[in-house]
């Protein structure tokens, strides 16, 4: 691209894409993501997805683009004249040099405003425990009577009814009616809260609603329905909007249900589980009752087959007796005469084993006689070994040679010394003679020369 040369004192000209690229930089470092609130004007969405509208005010308006990633996580649908809130980049689109803001998220106007209401109160009530699952209460499983706090002509009414019905046609519904949306639903809310405990129709409380905006379901956002819920003595169940949307009154509640349909459910016993439960109970209990029956009846014919009649059990032990006494006439007779051929036998056996004794007797006296001449044979040869051994040892005897003058010198740790060198005067000495022994110090040292 041709540009005017640079002369001495001007200054070179930029190009419009420069000065262009520079404010959008200038612009993207100058403003982090903002929010700005403002009435929408001229909204169309092209073939691509993207949102194009103004964003305007009594006094001005800017440029919008929101791209269709962000696009498609629009909760409504944007139209002319809405008042909202945009959180937004600034930039400048270069191709036009049009400023503009780049638009993440877009809400109603109002909503931040409730979304940090509800934030407050939710930190409150959680600070003082009205959340701890410690105060949760158990629901009850047959409820005599449920309790419903809704609107009258709310939806929300005809599917907690629907699914009552077909869960539970025994159990008896009282409806507390209330506002649910508006100006004054929250106090009417609470009012129907407390009107169930004081009248104590019921066992159990749903309260509910549709879905709707934040706006629509703000009146469960209000402290004094959560108030009246934990001050409530029955358990509540808190059924409001879609699974999506979450209240404060879903957080105090002793249990939270997804929709409406949901808290009808958890209120509830289901009739039909309870007939299959009961069903398979009635036949468990004909099954146990039958084996039971029949291992009793087996039993008493049994004992009936080992029952006699007295005569019968007289004959019977009789009998045994008759054959206890004959076997031991038996026993008796038969032992007494084993044992007397046992004896006889016995003496025979000794009196031919007599004659060998004599010379046996005498042939272990032969020996003995030879063994003591052996042992004493032994012990002399011992003894001179001993002898022998004795006399070598008294030649090494380190007393004898003590006792010819001599001494052996050690050093402090015990070590002997064989001569005078390392020795300085003052050093000490251990000297053992042939008895006793003494500690000296070295007075002077004499070499080997001296």
């Amino acid at each position: 691209m041709p540009v005017t040369p640079e002369l001495p004192g001007i200054a070179a000209a930029l190009s419009v894409s420069d000065l262009n690229r520079q404010v959008r930089t200038l612009l993207e470092n100058r403003f982090e993501m903002l929010w700005v609130a403002g009435e929408l004007s001229g909204v169309k969405r092209a073939a691509s997805g993207h949102w194009y509208f103004c964003l305007k005010d009594p006094d001005a308006q800017v440029e919008c683009a929101m791209f269709r990633t962000r696009a498609q996580f629009l909760d409504f649908r944007p139209e002319d004249g809405l008042q909202v809130e945009v959180r937004a980049r600034v930039t400048l689109y270069e191709a036009r040099g049009n400023f503009q803001l780049v638009v993440e998220e877009i809400r109603r106007a109002g909503r931040g405003a409730l979304f940090q209401a509800f934030e407050r109160l939710k930190a409150r009530l959680e600070a003082e425990g009205l959340f701890e699952p410690a105060r949760k209460r158990a629901l009850p499983s047959f409820p005599r009577a449920i309790g419903v706090v809704t609107s009258p002509q709310a939806a929300a009414l005809r599917d907690v009814l629907t699914t009552l019905r077909r869960r539970a046609p025994m159990v008896p519904v009282v409806l507390y009616p209330a506002l649910v949306q508006g100006e004054g639903a929250a106090a009417s809310v609470a009012r129907a809260i407390a009107l169930a405990n004081a009248r104590a129709e019921c066992d159990v409380l749903i309260v509910c609603r549709g879905g709707g905006s934040l706006e629509d379901l703000w009146a469960f956002n209000e402290e004094v329905v959560a108030r009246a819920i934990v001050a409530s003595s029955l358990p509540v169940v808190s059924g409001v909007g879609h699974e999506t949307d979450f209240s404060i009154c879903d957080f105090v509640a002793d249990l939270r249900a997804p929709t409406p349909t949901a808290a009808a459910a958890a209120a509830s016993p289901d009739r039909e589980a309870l007939l299959d439960t009961v069903s398979a109970l009635r036949r468990r209990l004909l099954r146990d009752g039958q084996r039971i029956v029949e291992t009793r009846e087996q039993r008493v014919e049994h004992l009936a087959r080992r029952l006699l009649t007295p005569a019968e059990r007289i004959a019977r032990e009789g009998a045994r007796v008759d054959e206890l006494a004959r076997r031991m006439r038996a026993c008796l007779s038969g032992g007494a005469r084993e044992r007397a051929s046992r004896l006889q036998h016995a003496v025979l056996r000794w009196r031919r084993a007599a004659p060998a004794i004599a010379p046996a007797q005498r042939e272990v006296e032969r020996a003995g006689l030879r063994l003591a001449a052996g042992l004493r044979q032994h012990m002399r040869a011992h003894e001179r070994h001993v002898s022998a051994l004795k006399t070598a040892l008294s030649h090494l005897d380190p007393t004898r040679v003590l006792a010819r003058g001599y001494s052996i010198v050690r050093n402090p740790d015990g070590s002997i010394r064989h001569d005078s060198a390392g020795l300085a005067a003052g050093h000490a000495l251990d000297i053992t003679f042939s008895r006793g022994g003494a500690e000296v110090r070295v007075g002077s040292v004499r070499s080997d020369n001296d």
